[in-house]
């Protein structure tokens, strides 16, 4: 009889479907401290192997799950951070937006993931954002004055990715998009190119301002004649482009410069499959990202890759010292792309 009295009275029996196990249910059954059983279940605490197994064989006997939102109320922290991204077009950021949830994941902190239409809408996300008392951000798009003093004066930390500003004193991971466009016309030049289109993403968009800029210094440097096509980073965009740089008035043009690999893929596509032109022979075609689909057979595309992994790191870690300390000294990191020399442009 008083075993079945204890058995009443145990933890199990008095969570069995009718009510809420919590970390102090775990805790009687380990037969260790509530605290023992929080430090258990917080990412990077320190716990001893052998409370670790008594509290997780506890808490799988009861079916406990940790209350997330508990412990951000105790903590002030909501342990989520925003990731603010354009939804336009583009192949690298699937690659981005995974390694951002991995690593955040590490630190006990999960992704909320907010897109954009155009990077200029960043207010109507930044309403969205502050409801969900998000412990930090991580911005792949353009903010204002203003949209930076609100996250100052709410103490929020923010981090760019693949966007630098140099005129504010904020901080920033960021391919080095000049740089590595510079490289790709003049490797274009030195293979004996003469006539370039550059393909741009939207007006808008820091980084395509930013790599325009190089391939437009850089032909300008060499006095090669261009023309400048505005996109909007698409595969279907990159096709009517090709179209219009091909028609009859149109001066013959031997290099395409893409501000994006999706845009380069929908020009090769369209030179290729509608116009009956040879790719890398009557005319070249380069792009900026290194995406998966670059080295696809088919494409094989000449390409500046983005050092992503070092560049989420970077971005990562940035953040969370910024939470932890919101008053550390800004900090701008600068990476250079790697050439992909494929087979879309015969580059020397």
């Amino acid at each position: 009889m008083e075993q079945k009295n204890k058995a009443e009275r145990s933890p199990a029996a008095r969570n069995d479907g009718r009510g809420k196990v919590t970390s102090y249910d775990v805790a009687s059954l380990a037969g260790v401290s509530q605290s023992a059983v929080s430090r258990c279940f917080k990412p990077g605490a320190s716990i001893s192997a052998k409370i670790r197994g008594k509290v997780e064989k506890a808490a799988r006997q009861l079916g406990y799950q940790p209350n997330a939102i508990a412990r951000g109320l105790i903590s002030g922290r909501s342990n989520i951070v925003a990731v603010i991204i354009n939804n336009l077009t583009n192949l690298i950021y699937p690659e981005v937006l995974s390694e951002l949830n991995q690593k955040f994941a590490q630190h006990g902190q999960h992704v909320l993931l907010f897109t954009l239409s155009r990077e200029s809408d960043v207010d109507r996300v930044l309403d969205q954002v502050w409801q969900y008392q998000v412990d930090g951000i991580v911005a792949a798009a353009q903010f204002t004055d203003a949209q930076l003093a609100a996250c100052e004066a709410r103490c929020t930390p923010l981090v760019f990715y693949n966007r630098i500003y140099p005129n504010h004193s904020v901080a920033s991971v960021c391919c080095d998009h000049e740089e590595g466009e510079r490289l790709l016309v003049e490797g274009l030049l030195r293979s004996g190119r003469e006539s370039f289109a550059v393909v741009s993403g939207p007006a808008d968009s820091a980084v395509s301002t930013a790599r325009t800029h190089g391939a437009i210094n850089a032909l300008k440097s060499a006095g090669i004649p261009y023309r400048q096509i505005e996109g909007d980073y698409s595969y279907e965009c990159a096709k009517g482009i090709v179209n219009s740089l091909l028609a009859k008035d149109s001066r013959k043009i031997n290099a395409i410069v893409c501000a994006n690999d999706v845009m380069a893929i929908g020009c090769i596509d369209q030179l290729v499959h509608v116009h009956g032109m040879r790719v890398p022979e009557d005319i070249s075609v380069v792009g900026f990202d290194g995406v998966s689909a670059a080295s696809w057979e088919n494409y094989n595309l000449t390409t500046i890759v983005q050092p992503v992994s070092r560049m989420v790191d970077a971005a990562v870690q940035m953040l969370i010292e910024r939470i932890e300390s919101f008053d550390l000294p800004v900090e701008k990191r600068i990476f250079s792309g790697k050439m992909r020399f494929g087979a879309s442009a015969s580059l020397r």
